[in-house]
């Protein structure tokens, strides 16, 4: 099986998540909606395809990790 991305590639979140498999990084103070357009690196590739997404905010924090198919990411050039 081929795969688009590769481990700690930085990706775009072209879609909203699910938020019932979006978890938050404990150590925030508060929880940060996820939105699409929202960056990340890929994080591990999941046994069933699927990547999961280490959420980053713009000063390069960590906010959240949550699984997405390949074609709900684009690559970052």
């Amino acid at each position: 099986m081929q795969f688009k991305f590769k481990k700690h590639q930085k990706v775009i979140i072209l879609v909203d998540p699910n938020p019932e498999y979006v978890e938050y990084d404990p150590d925030l103070k508060k929880e940060v909606p996820i939105k699409k357009g929202s960056t990340g690196e890929i994080n591990m590739i999941l046994p069933n395809g699927k990547y999961h997404v280490k959420i980053t905010d713009k000063k390069g924090n960590t906010i959240a990790f949550a699984p997405f198919d390949e074609e709900e990411l684009g690559a970052v050039e």
